[in-house]
């Protein structure tokens, strides 16, 4: 029988830890986390990293398994889940992939694009700009060079957008023209599901989130972390928010707004990204038994 990574995606929020806790006591497995900030170990509030009352006994892999002081990219992710993958399926038939983050999924389960190597002078020159410009500019030549790829970027997220940028300038070619049109041959087979809620219920539950992070320290959280506030990962909604708020860009009441915008909006993105890379099978988040009773069928 072919060994399953059961792929279990959705926005944040949605409830995919608790499904996954749920499954994987059923299926008797692991878990194997794809949300790119949680696994650093400094990086617990803003994150949404589950505590252990929530994994209910459920071995989770790649959660507080990385310092924040190093970065891990998507190609360090796909080598070291690999490798965790090896292991784990020499015991089991079936593990669970959960999270949000696309590009590490994709990554894991399909490898990475073969973008050409980029001379450095594109990215310091971007980076320059950054510095001197503000981040608008960048984002309204992305939207030009590359309408494609915009349409699911996190464009809030300066290393990304720069990143994008610094190929389209540097090969004549979108961004989005490099994505993978063969797979990477795995020794497992993928089973892809993504879980929504009603949009108004999605964003209560964000809005929810929010509020429970705030009350949880979040804000002095994020005030530990401003010696590393450079690194990619907290260039992201939630710490950046606050950031702004300890440098006096805004008051209180205004980091609470744009922390809940920009998780809905970000929520948006996850979505339109599941929708658009991949054929995923939707379910309710609600809906155990049924993501139950696909993943046992597909194992038949």
């Amino acid at each position: 029988m072919a060994k399953t990574l059961l792929v279990v995606a959705g926005p944040t929020a949605v409830g995919k830890t608790a499904l996954c806790v749920r499954l994987a006591k059923a299926l008797q497995t692991d878990v194997v986390s794809a949300d790119s900030r949680q696994f650093y170990r400094e990086l617990t509030i803003g994150t949404a990293k589950p505590t252990p009352a929530e994994m209910a006994g459920v071995v989770h892999h790649f959660i507080n398994s990385h310092t924040i002081t190093e970065q891990v990219s998507a190609g360090q992710y796909e080598r070291e889940a690999l490798l965790l993958l090896e292991q784990l399926f020499a015991e089991k038939d079936l593990v669970i992939l959960s999270g949000g983050t696309g590009l590490y999924i994709q990554a894991l389960c399909f490898g990475l694009d073969d973008i050409p190597p980029i001379e450095p002078a594109f990215r310091e020159s971007l980076e320059q700009r950054v510095a001197t410009e503000g981040l608008a500019p960048l984002q309204k030549e992305l939207r030009r060079l590359d309408p494609v790829y915009v349409q699911t970027a996190d464009l809030q997220n300066t290393q990304r957008v720069i990143r994008a940028l610094e190929v389209c300038l540097a090969t004549g070619q979108p961004y989005s023209s490099f994505r993978r049109q063969q797979t990477t041959p795995r020794p497992f087979q993928c089973r892809l599901i993504a879980l929504d809620r009603p949009r108004a219920e999605l964003y209560a539950r964000i809005d929810q989130r929010m509020d429970a992070m705030l009350e949880a320290g979040l804000v002095d959280e994020a005030r530990t972390l401003l010696p590393y506030r450079h690194h990619n990962t907290l260039q992201t909604v939630g710490y950046k928010e606050v950031f702004g708020y300890l440098d006096g860009e805004y008051n209180y009441e205004e980091m609470v707004r744009l922390l809940k915008r920009n998780s809905r909006r970000y929520a948006k993105r996850q979505l339109t990204w599941f929708r658009h890379q991949a054929n995923y099978q939707w379910f309710s988040a609600e809906d155990f038994e049924g993501v139950l009773q696909f993943s046992v069928g597909r194992l038949q």
